[in-house]
């Protein structure tokens, strides 16, 4: 038996639709049974991270995650999966909330980009301006001696993620990503990190000679093998839910590029 993940979804709804595609082409399925069981709460109606971490206005998320969390682990499900970067600025709020692992894309993702550039690269991040506002991947770096590197025109990539949300993927958005990934490419940031749920429906739109990968399918590679690898079984606590950066580095490295 595979053991059931959750997600706490809706942030946005098409990524979440997106992470739950990637997950069904990364199982070799012959019939239904064979692939991963998922349990979703798709809620729209978590505050925005926008308001709340770049303008200050808006509702905490906190106490909303951690009750999906909740939610997830007395429906069945036995890790949390949140395919939102952003929303992982609360990740703790959901650890402490529930007792199952919660698998963090950011720790992931800074493992996958020590392994493509080498320790002590600059390691280009496309994401939402409240990433570094709030310095989400400055810890999962620092332990891999690598240095964020972000564009600068902070307006320009926050319409991108608001035009990729109101419209889906659009001509603007991704001429601000391609202008972004070339940008960061010119600063030496070779290894560049999609780092949106929002960019991850226009992941072609980067630019030519950088090493891209989407913070997103680091997370499905993580789901799919703590569903299926006897070794996740087994090691899977309470205590381990709540190691956060290290757990989620150490078993990326085990996983496919």
């Amino acid at each position: 038996m595979m053991r059931r993940v959750g997600i706490l979804g809706g942030m946005g709804p098409q990524a979440t639709v997106l992470l739950m595609q990637k997950v069904l082409a990364a199982v070799p399925a012959r019939d239904d049974a064979d692939h991963v069981p998922l349990i979703v709460d798709q809620n729209p109606q978590v505050p925005s991270r926008i308001r709340r971490l770049i303008e200050g206005t808006g509702e905490d998320p906190a106490p909303v995650l951690a009750e999906m969390g909740q939610r997830l682990e007395a429906a069945g499900a036995e890790a949390l999966a949140m395919p939102c970067n952003t929303a992982h600025h609360y990740a703790e709020a959901i650890r402490r909330a529930t007792s199952v692992p919660f698998l963090d894309m950011v720790a992931l993702s800074a493992g996958h980009a020590a392994t493509l550039s080498g320790r002590g690269a600059r390691v280009g991040i496309l994401a939402s301006p409240a990433l570094r506002k709030v310095a989400l991947f400055d810890p999962a770096f620092a332990l891999e001696d690598l240095t964020p590197v972000y564009p600068e025109d902070d307006d320009a990539m926050l319409e991108a993620i608001r035009g990729i949300k109101a419209e889906g993927a659009n001509v603007a958005s991704r001429a601000v990503l391609a202008a972004a990934s070339a940008e960061l490419l010119a600063e030496g940031a070779v290894v560049q990190i999609i780092a949106c749920t929002e960019f991850s429906l226009i992941p072609d739109a980067v630019a030519p000679g950088a090493t891209v990968f989407d913070s997103l399918d680091r997370l499905v590679v993580e789901l799919v093998a703590f569903a299926t690898s006897p070794a996740h079984r087994e090691g899977t606590t309470s205590e381990l839910s709540h190691s956060g950066l290290g757990l989620a580095a150490v078993s990326d490295r085990s996983g496919p590029v």
